[in-house]
């Protein structure tokens, strides 16, 4: 698989250090290890998902918890929970951090990507949310401990964006 399996592991020993424990996640190839990781880890809940607008809820009730959480999700799922994120965690002032693998751009070999991938930071920006790119294993801590101190600090989802750059190893 060509997924980077030491990237992903950066990307996960990063959330722990910021204190996540419940990461919230659909199947989706950039995010295999990812999950695999936090369904292997006992210090982790990982809640597998129907579809990833109910990560907001998660997200929503570990926050009210006193619990650290993340959502993974692609960035057709970050679309796909736009309601959710306006109308619940914006309106009520849940922090959500989201890992949104960031498919679609220059070496996107799926054509059904593409359409996801142009829309992702227009939609980001229209609603106010800020983020950022992880796409350089040297970076992934900080910019994941930075994105967590905001959305907390906040009270306002914040997003982090896999790139291929970071997640893409060329067979």
């Amino acid at each position: 698989m060509p997924v980077s399996q030491a990237n992903s592991r950066v990307v996960y020993e990063a959330l722990k250090d910021c204190g996540i424990r419940i990461v919230s996640a659909l199947p989706e190839t950039w995010l295999v290890h990812l999950i695999r990781m936090a369904e292997d880890d006992p210090e982790m809940t990982l809640v597998r998902l129907a579809k990833e607008e109910e990560g907001v809820g998660i997200s929503a009730g570990a926050h009210l918890a006193g619990v650290k959480s993340a959502m993974l999700m692609q960035n057709h799922g970050f679309l796909a929970s736009v309601n959710g994120i306006v109308s619940f965690a914006q309106l009520y002032r849940i922090p959500l951090l989201m890992i949104i693998s960031y498919r679609g751009h220059f070496g996107e070999r799926d054509p059904w990507q593409t359409q996801g991938g142009s829309a992702t930071e227009p939609v980001l920006r229209a609603l106010g949310i800020p983020y950022s790119f992880l796409d350089n294993p040297a970076t992934v801590a900080k910019r994941i401990a930075e994105a967590q101190t905001w959305a907390n600090a906040s009270l306002h989802p914040a997003a982090l964006l896999l790139t291929r750059e970071l997640m893409w190893e060329e067979a």
